[in-house]
């Protein structure tokens, strides 16, 4: 069997859906994703398949057990590795010839810029409750003119948000300025999927703890954000069609099976927003 690796052949099946040329260009694109857990780690593989040459990724966390019901680089082999490098290497055995930059610290103010050097477009993945980290990557990829998009796993589905250079911000879709942590949180699950088709078959409501910062998600619902993102940043690299950005949000359901698209001028300024809000602030607890 040979062993040497060659892009063209590697890539070859993508052609019929997307041209040589393009292909060509996936190839010199730059992708950052931040967070290589659930939906981070599914993200990198899917868009490293899609021939997509170069990424900057980062990560501070290790694989641990509980990782394994839905993270693509979660293995007994990997236990108590850095994620960051697990996946970089994984990355890298799908192309060797790929340049991928590892941050191993995660993403910082200090090293935000170094981040987002050369960066084609952003694809957020760093945990819920990272509200910090969250801003300031929007802020600095919305600065730069660097499109952002996030897929949420929600249930057995995705939410997906697209944020266009030159148009509404994180900032100004979600409203955060202000107001306390938690609030912040609402307020970001609010805005992630307005239809919240998901909160139906939620069977252990007490698995959402905000308080532990802890969460139910599914191996499922992370591989449909990785599909689902992948053909958006497609579309978005490559100038193919439109892709709807904020204040439009898509929810595709799975298990529900349905799909939702809402518009919500203003973010979570628009009345039906507040509305949702005062109904979320009534059912999460401490």
């Amino acid at each position: 069997m040979n062993k040497e690796f060659d892009y063209q052949r590697a890539f070859s099946r993508n052609i019929g859906w997307v041209t040589v040329e393009e292909q060509g260009r996936l190839r010199g694109a730059r992708a950052a994703i931040a967070g290589l857990g659930g939906v981070g780690g599914s993200h990198l593989l899917t868009l490293a398949r899609l021939g997509i040459g170069n990424f900057n990724i980062a990560d501070f966390d290790h694989f641990e057990v509980h990782n394994f019901n839905r993270q693509a680089g979660a293995m007994m082999s990997t236990l108590g590795e850095p994620k960051a490098e697990v996946m970089a290497r994984m990355a890298r055995d799908i192309n060797p010839e790929a340049d991928v930059r590892v941050f191993g610290e995660g993403v910082t103010p200090e090293n935000v810029d170094d981040f987002l050097k050369d960066v084609d477009i952003y694809v957020d993945s760093i945990d819920y409750f990272s509200v910090e980290s969250r801003r300031l990557l929007f802020a600095e990829s919305y600065r730069r003119g660097i499109p952002a998009v996030t897929a949420a796993p929600l249930g057995m589905g995705v939410g997906f948000l697209y944020f266009e250079p030159g148009k509404m911000s994180f900032e100004d879709y979600f409203q955060l300025e202000g107001h306390s942590r938690r609030e912040q949180l609402l307020r970001f699950m609010a805005g992630l999927a307005p239809k919240a088709i998901h909160r139906h078959y939620l069977v252990v409501p007490e698995a959402v703890n905000f308080k532990e910062e802890r969460g139910p998600s599914t191996g499922m619902s992370c591989d449909l954000c990785a599909g689902f993102t992948g053909t958006q940043v497609l579309k978005i690299l490559l100038g193919r069609g439109k892709v709807r950005a904020v204040p439009w949000s898509l929810q595709f359901d799975a298990y529900a099976q349905k799909l939702a698209f809402t518009w919500r001028p203003g973010g979570n300024a628009n009345p039906m927003q507040k509305l949702l809000l005062a109904i979320i602030r009534r059912h999460i607890k401490e």
